[in-house]
């Protein structure tokens, strides 16, 4: 139904619909959002010590030679003009050239993003599974011996750093115990065979029917993606045992006791299903870390992703590879954030 607001002169006008006011506030935070994630990647690539023009001239260029690509660059125009172009670009899906590949910075991250998401999607999907009924059971069981090891293991899982944690797993898992492959995605005999259809090389292995690629994509990617997550299960489990604790002493958990509940009904049945919202979010912002924050794994690991990607091309003064998968990552990361927002506005009415 539409309501209507009385103006000044006495006119009755329609007023905007709440949720239409919420839709719109939405979309000018993501927008403001992006604006400034655009300008600060645009100002870095400003601010490094490094010039662009040599990177795509190289330093045997003349002066002339460097003067075309000066202006063919836009660098000869006032900063803002410059940022304006590059927004321009940017909304139109163009990063610019890799210098270190010779390819659009756009078809690169298409080619190597799939491998980070697969990656991360995994070590969530471990971290969630393992995190969620630890956190669970440390809250039930407070004070325990259980508690005790759930704390611990977050604790570890927070204090040790992840490029060692992958050294020690590879020395352990791969070089003494021989249990998974080493680095790299696939083994060699086996890259090339599968024709992409999603990136995916798990997915893609199992869509063609290739099981020996799947053994070895899977075997290449357990031990990096149960290292995300560890990480990840740290994060879900401290934060699931502190919202059950929250609820464990609620006066209507109480009530559930007295009238004779089952401690599964009580803790599945009430007390875990209000903190299911809650989890929606940490579990989105687990997943959001684990896509960028995934670069020191792939290093160790040898992982074709978006981390290794742009480290690389940082090393190789790639600045155009470096600041479009920053703007890519941080697109992502507001995405998720957003969707994270509105499956909590779905599932809890009281956000509606």
């Amino acid at each position: 139904m539409t309501q209507s607001v009385t103006t000044a002169d006495g006119r009755q006008s329609p007023s905007i619909p709440p949720w239409l006011r919420k839709t719109a506030a939405t979309l000018l935070t993501v927008a403001v959002t992006i604006l400034g994630l655009l300008f600060v990647t645009f100002m870095i690539g400003r601010v490094m010590p490094i010039d662009p023009v040599l990177a795509v001239v190289g330093e045997r260029a003349t002066q002339a030679q460097y003067d075309e690509t000066f202006a063919a660059l836009g660098l000869d125009q006032p900063l803002l003009v410059q940022f304006g172009i590059y927004l321009r670009d940017v909304l139109q899906g163009d990063f610019g050239r890799s210098i270190r590949t010779g390819q659009e910075v756009a078809t690169d991250i298409a080619r190597v993003f799939p491998a980070t998401f697969e990656l991360a999607t995994l070590g969530t999907i471990i971290g969630v599974v393992l995190g969620v009924p630890l956190g669970v059971l440390a809250a039930v069981r407070r004070g325990s011996w259980i508690d005790q090891i759930a704390r611990f293991v977050g604790l570890i899982g927070y204090s040790m750093p992840i490029f060692w944690l992958g050294l020690v797993g590879l020395l352990v898992f791969y070089g003494i115990l021989g249990w998974v492959s080493g680095p790299g995605r696939v083994g060699i005999f086996y890259q090339g065979i599968v024709e992409p259809i999603t990136g995916m090389l798990l997915v893609d292995s199992l869509l063609r029917g290739e099981w020996d690629v799947f053994k070895s994509a899977f075997s290449h990617i357990i031990l990096p993606a149960s290292l995300l997550g560890y990480y990840s299960m740290a994060y879900v489990s401290r934060m699931t045992r502190s919202f059950m604790l929250e609820q464990l002493s609620a006066e209507y958990i109480i009530t559930a006791r007295v009238k004779g509940l089952s401690e599964w009904q009580v803790i599945w049945g009430h007390a875990f299903r209000n903190i299911r919202i809650q989890l929606i979010t940490v579990i989105a912002l687990a997943y959001a870390n684990l896509l960028e924050g995934s670069v020191l794994t792939e290093i160790i690991f040898a992982w074709p992703g978006i981390g290794q990607y742009i480290t690389t091309s940082l090393l190789a003064n790639d600045m155009n590879a470096v600041l479009g998968g920053t703007i890519v990552i941080g697109s992502i990361f507001v995405g998720i954030n957003i969707f994270s927002d509105l499956l909590y506005r779905f599932f809890d009415p009281r956000a509606k």
